[in-house]
């Protein structure tokens, strides 16, 4: 049974890798896949892969772009999620602001830095219309850190996946005040050369058991009384969110990948664009 070790964030869109796990898909292979959720998301995530603390992860297709770019030894191997991310855009409940454009010259609650929350904090004020060259960054590492720095009156805005902050919206504990939906395929699955060049063979099984259940996912009876359930989610909520999302099995293209790295490069957040083989595995 070889070992493998593999991260993502604790939400709804890395439901097939559990369920694979747990229904022993991955064992069949002779693969004991090993899982770890990382709260802090995809900042944290590039470290861990950089450091040679895991050997795949489920990451966010801006922040390992621009991990990548600045040296980071992993490549992506594949897109995961091939939708949009929907950021919501959100304020503490008591907070007297009651429009995306009233942010300008706030602060911004991020995980830290590189992740998806301050990668999109530079998109949506791009967006915007905002100088960007003097946002201001408070670092609480993880949703609960978000929660305890707005709610103690901050005043700081804070980017999240939607469906994963409704709870909190739904509860009064934030208030949500718009949306910035990532102009690209969310999530990619990533590896780090080591494991690339030790496991490739590893790897290809690896992708065919994931692609099977993201393939049949929509399709699973009840799936999404299950999500709801495992999620803490009305059941109407991940309804919304299981129509507005789809599942890549596929390389992510050469083409996105430009875009990513332009809008980056538009945003001085990577130095230049450079070429696909530097990002991307090739079997």
């Amino acid at each position: 049974m070889k070992r493998v070790k593999i991260i993502g964030v604790p939400e709804h869109f890395n439901l097939p890798w559990h369920l694979a796990i747990e229904e022993g898909a991955f064992e069949d292979r002779g693969i004991k896949l090993e899982w770890t959720d990382i709260p802090e998301g995809t900042g944290r995530m590039s470290q861990m892969l950089e450091q040679g603390e895991t050997d795949l992860a489920i990451i966010l297709t801006e922040g390992i772009v621009k991990s990548i770019s600045y040296g980071n030894p992993c490549k992506i191997v594949q897109e995961y999620v091939s939708s949009p991310l929907l950021w919501g855009i959100h304020v503490a409940s008591d907070s007297t602001k009651e429009s995306v454009s009233e942010l300008k010259n706030d602060a911004i609650a991020i995980s830290r830095m590189g992740s998806g929350s301050h990668l999109m904090a530079y998109i949506n004020a791009q967006n915007q219309g905002w100088s960007t060259e003097n946002l201001k960054f408070t670092i609480i590492n993880n949703l609960q850190g978000a929660v305890e720095n707005l709610s103690n009156g901050s005043g700081a805005y804070f980017l999240w996946e939607h469906f994963t902050t409704k709870p909190l919206v739904d509860q009064g504990t934030f208030k949500r005040l718009g949306d910035c939906p990532t102009p690209w395929p969310c999530f990619v699955i990533a590896a780090t050369n080591s494991f690339l060049e030790e496991h490739a063979s590893l790897l290809d099984h690896i992708l065919d058991v994931i692609n099977t259940y993201t393939i049949e996912f929509k399709q699973i009876p009840s799936i999404d009384r299950t999500l709801a359930n495992r999620y803490n989610q009305k059941l109407e909520d991940i309804q919304n969110w299981l129509s507005k999302t789809e599942w890549g099995q596929q390389q992510i293209s050469e083409e996105t990948l430009e875009e990513v790295q332009n809008r980056l490069a538009s945003l001085e957040l990577v130095e230049e664009v450079k070429g696909p083989n530097t990002f991307l595995h090739e079997d």
